[in-house]
């Protein structure tokens, strides 16, 4: 009995860690990933039977393809960061295994929409502050902030940006289908109305397309006439925000000038076509995309190149498949796949469809950036479709 009462604790306490380090991913990717190691030595001591779900096998194949793209690699002493990254994917079984019941997936989204709050708000904070230094330095803002955007409490806007669509989309699913009482639903809508905020402001076009996507799916599931009122929402807060946000709208048919040009992504994109041709099975090798870059660059781009980042290839279809090779990234567009294939077809609660939206979500910001690459990014998603697939099997039908 005494065992047993200590297996049992030790199975609360992983489950706790698990949503501890899946909730603070929006915070420390350090303090996150320390807990799920702690989560993964509390299963560990428990003795629980490992679980995964029924889509987790392409990320096992994701694996030994990485493996065996290293060991073909020209240099493959360099891929060692992309084995280490490998630690994060054991958010996907330790989530599932530690989630025993829907609870837990509910008490995350609803993490992720307090915290991306506080994230988000302190975002907002950084845009003021971004702004009165820009005027007291007589620098013309958006020129200044392009380049020094929002970030909340992360390194990089992209990856922000990212975290606020999560926030987001989970939140009006719940706000939706959660039942909520009136003073929770105001609540929550001062959460979502400060995180939809600081998205918009952080002004990453590819995420804005991205979360436009996941609501039009949310919107069109719960009252289609809602998805046409959905532009001229948009068109309003545009409308009623600063100049700098009608500038970098415009600039998606506008570019101005390389700094808001596309043409350095044109650039990656077509070189990353010419890997996959010469590298089509195994890739270049981890971490070789910005090493050999300049090797694959097709001969009609005149040099020098665009203005832009050039270490990977802002998109995470083509990352995968020139780096590791066509196979390697059919099994994680598998996983997802077979992901949404299975909460489709399922009784759809907040948590299902919240999910379901983060996941296209993730796959549209895919198109633009390599946003599996961010620690943060790879964790949260791991943990969302880990989460929704436990809490999935609570709401099927008797």
């Amino acid at each position: 009995m005494r065992n047993e009462a200590y297996r049992e604790r030790a199975m609360t306490g992983a489950a706790w860690c698990a949503w501890a380090a899946a909730s603070l991913s929006m915070v420390s990717i350090a303090a996150s990933q320390s807990l799920l190691g702690i989560a993964l030595a509390l299963l560990l001591v428990s003795g629980a039977k490992w679980r995964a779900p029924r889509f987790a096998w392409p990320v096992g194949a994701f694996i030994g393809l990485t493996l065996l793209s290293l060991a073909f690699s020209p240099d493959p002493a360099s891929g060692w960061p992309q084995v280490r990254k490998m630690y994060v994917l054991l958010t996907l079984p330790v989530v599932y295994t530690a989630f025993r019941d829907a609870v837990w997936a509910r008490r995350l989204a609803i993490a992720w929409v307090v915290v991306g709050s506080v994230a988000g708000g302190w975002g907002l904070v950084q845009f003021y502050l971004k702004w009165t230094r820009a005027a007291a330095a007589g620098q013309e803002f958006y020129v200044a902030y392009v380049a020094d955007r929002i970030t909340g409490f992360m390194s990089h806007w992209m990856t922000f940006s990212s975290q606020m669509m999560f926030a987001v989309l989970f939140g009006a699913a719940l706000w939706i289908w959660g039942g909520l009482r009136p003073r929770l639903r105001w609540l929550l809508a001062a959460a979502l109305l400060v995180s939809a905020a600081a998205l918009v402001l952080a002004m990453t076009r590819g995420i804005w397309i991205a979360a436009f996507c996941g609501l039009v799916y949310l919107l069109w599931c719960w009252r289609r006439w809602a998805v046409a009122a959905l532009p001229l929402a948009m068109a309003v807060a545009v409308a009623a925000g600063p100049d700098s946000l009608r500038m970098r709208v415009t600039s998606l048919v506008q570019p101005r000038g390389e700094m808001d040009s596309n043409m350095h992504r044109v650039v990656s994109w077509r070189t990353g076509m010419a890997m996959i041709q010469a590298h089509p099975i195994l890739g270049v090798g981890p971490e070789q995309v910005g090493i050999s870059f300049n090797k694959y660059v097709p001969t009609d781009v005149s040099r020098p190149l665009p203005e832009g980042f050039y270490g990977h290839l802002h998109n995470f279809y083509l990352q995968f498949a020139a780096e590791r090779g066509i196979p390697a990234m059919l099994a994680i567009a598998g996983m997802f796949a077979w992901a949404l294939w299975g909460w489709v077809r399922s009784t759809r609660g907040w948590l299902v469809h919240g999910g379901i939206a983060v996941v296209i979500g993730v796959l549209v910001t895919g198109m633009f950036e390599h946003n599996l690459g961010d620690s943060e990014i790879l964790m949260m998603t791991l943990a969302a479709l880990a989460a929704v697939e436990s809490a999935r099997h609570e709401i099927q039908p008797a």
